[in-house]
């Protein structure tokens, strides 16, 4: 080797959206002039400039370089210490390349940012905001959320009430705001709350929202049920007023006929009418088991057993649990959906934001059942394994299934030798309408909220894997 180097200091430091400047010498200990030519590597390099970037040496020379480092004040920028080499390449000897090592350590910073969605919520006995914190800080973040009010008139339900952040990912917490008294008439009222985020040591970042809380009867309905009272009133006064001359007048009627004022004598009960038969079914009967044959039997010989039957409850979809939200909130967004998890079969249907499937446990995915209420339907395509794969990847199997509002929409198969799932595209509205996923995948955890946008790209957001060996075990959906 012909040249010399020195790094002038080893190690730094730098603050995000600041620069630093660090020195690299060097001497040409050949016997011929050569001249070196720099370039930054490693993951600094795009935040790192080598001035000049071309330097000539005469034999026995020493020359020196700046290396300036300027990280942005982003999550980018990874707290601690940062491995970073220039590589040196001489002109005339250019496989004699040398690559000198630093260090650079980035110090942390943190910064929050909170909003309420949406920040005003109307309910007669609830509210249900969500409250999105974002990470902008380049260390994790651990908060807290509370809630509070003027006059202690709300009470808060916040799950999670901790969260853990990394660095450029945001968390969702789920609110539900329920009023300590029901207003049972009159108009809605206002009430100003705000939920905090408390990190350890500083002051809480507080944001600020409002529920309107409705009457449970509008002022116009108790006005008519006051007038309808009174008049009730007024009418039993008349009524036991006049009764007695009334029953009198009649009961002379009666005596001066000669016809008695007894009850007749009770007649025989009337019969008890048999249950309704079941509905028809327009699918071909199954074929009678031993047991059938006996019922069947004891029927023909004057005993019937269909009476004991008991009739199997509706499998609750995602498009029931969907409608009773609606239900309740008809004029808010909500998804509802349920995975069907290999050997255990369709877990219970969650909405908004809930883990549907399994984490940790190795269990795939097959099938989705999605339901929607106020984003105009839903549309998706599941992306399977593919064992026919020669580059490792999954497929499509089929073309886009959809579904209008509150009715239910299934992706995959539940087939015992069906593909498992690797990923999924949705959309809502037809691509008109906003809707973000979050996806666990076998070996790779939650690979992070995504949404989509209205707009721009193709109209759809996927999650999951593209992989074969990597197939999904639990999602999380919102819109």
């Amino acid at each position: 080797m012909s040249l010399w180097t020195s790094l002038e200091p080893a190690s730094a430091t730098v603050d995000p959206g600041g620069s630093t400047t660090v020195r690299l010498r060097l001497r040409n200990t050949g016997d011929v002039v050569d001249e070196y030519r720099f370039e930054a590597v490693g993951p600094l390099a795009p935040w790192a400039r080598v001035e000049p970037q071309v330097l000539r040496l005469y034999p026995g020379t020493t020359g020196s370089v700046d290396i300036a480092f300027a990280p942005p004040r982003t999550p980018d920028a990874t707290a601690g210490p940062n491995p970073y080499a220039v590589r040196i390449t001489p002109t005339e000897h250019p496989e004699a390349t040398t690559v000198p090592e630093g260090n650079l350590t980035i110090t942390p910073f943190t910064e929050v940012r909170a909003e309420l969605v949406p920040p005003t919520v109307k309910g007669r006995f609830r509210g249900r905001p969500k409250l999105a914190v974002d990470n902008l800080g380049n260390t994790k973040l651990t908060a807290s959320v509370s809630g509070s009010d003027n006059g202690d008139q709300l009470s808060y339900d916040i799950h999670p009430s901790n969260v853990q952040i990394e660095p450029g990912r945001a968390a969702f917490v789920k609110t539900t705001l329920k009023p300590k008294q029901i207003i049972w008439f009159g108009s809605k009222e206002s009430r100003p709350y705000t939920l905090a985020v408390q990190r350890s040591g500083v002051d809480p970042l507080g944001i600020e929202g409002t529920y309107v809380q409705k009457g449970f009867l509008p002022r116009w309905l108790a006005t008519f049920l006051g007038v309808f009272l009174a008049l009730a009133i007024t009418f039993v006064m008349l009524w036991i007023a006049y009764k007695p001359q009334v029953r009198s007048a009649a009961t002379e009627k009666l005596q001066e006929a000669g016809i008695s004022t007894l009850p007749p004598s009770p007649t025989a009960s009337p019969p008890i009418p048999s249950a309704p038969t079941a509905a028809p079914s327009t699918t071909p009967p199954a074929a009678p088991t031993q047991a059938a044959g006996g019922a069947a039997a004891g029927a023909g010989g004057g005993g019937g057993g269909s009476e004991d039957k008991e009739t199997k409850s509706p499998e609750r979809t995602a498009a029931t649990a969907v409608q009773e939200l609606a239900t309740d909130e008809p004029d808010k967004k909500h998804i509802c959906y349920r995975a069907f998890v290999k050997g255990k079969g369709w877990t219970e249907a969650v909405c908004d934001g809930e883990t549907a499937g399994t984490v940790g446990e190795n269990t795939p995915l097959k099938s989705l059942n999605i339901a929607v209420s106020g984003t105009k339907g839903t549309a998706s395509a599941a992306f399977v394994h593919n064992p026919d794969s020669t580059d490792g990847r999954g497929h499509y199997t089929a073309p886009w299934s959809g579904a209008a509002d509150g009715n239910d929409n299934y992706i995959g198969s539940t087939k015992k030798d069906a593909p498992n799932l690797l990923g999924f595209t949705i959309n809502v509205g037809d691509g008109a309408g906003a809707v973000c996923q979050n996806a666990h995948v076998h070996d790779a955890a939650w690979l992070g909220l995504g949404c989509d946008k209205p707009g721009e790209g193709e109209g759809y957001i996927f999650g999951g894997s593209l992989e074969n060996d990597r197939w999904l075990e639990a999602v999380k959906f919102t819109v």
